[in-house]
């Protein structure tokens, strides 16, 4: 079984910076593709970003391009989203997701899932 925790969300005014961290239990963190979603009220679950098993390869919506930039540490089994020039848009609930098999993009194909961690955006 593999347990994600999220932090480090918080409210924050628009332009500003927040870093999410994603601490995942078990010794198989590294074959895992890491991402996150978020989900803002009445809306469905979208992608954010993912980074590949090694940390090399990174993937963003287009939303989030540029302002996002996921990183992980496998030797402290933890994933990190830094969110800089945050805009009331991005108000939502983080989650982390881990992937053991896709591209860590799509909702459907998550094997674990974070509890969430909210971010809120004021104008």
């Amino acid at each position: 079984q593999v347990q994600l925790v999220e932090s480090g969300g918080g409210l924050v005014q628009a332009g500003g910076s927040l870093r999410l961290s994603c601490a995942v239990s078990g010794r198989t963190f590294s074959l895992y593709t890491m991402g996150w979603f978020r989900q803002a009220p009445g809306k469905e679950r979208e992608f954010v970003a993912a980074s590949s098993r090694s940390g090399g390869n990174s993937n963003y919506a287009d939303s989030v391009k540029g302002r996002f930039t996921i990183s992980r540490d496998n030797a402290k089994n933890t994933v990190y989203l830094q969110m800089n020039s945050l805009k009331v848009e991005d108000t939502a609930v983080y989650y982390c997701a881990a992937d053991r098999y896709g591209t860590g993009t799509r909702v459907k194909s998550v094997d674990y899932w974070g509890q969430g961690t909210q971010v809120t955006v004021s104008s």
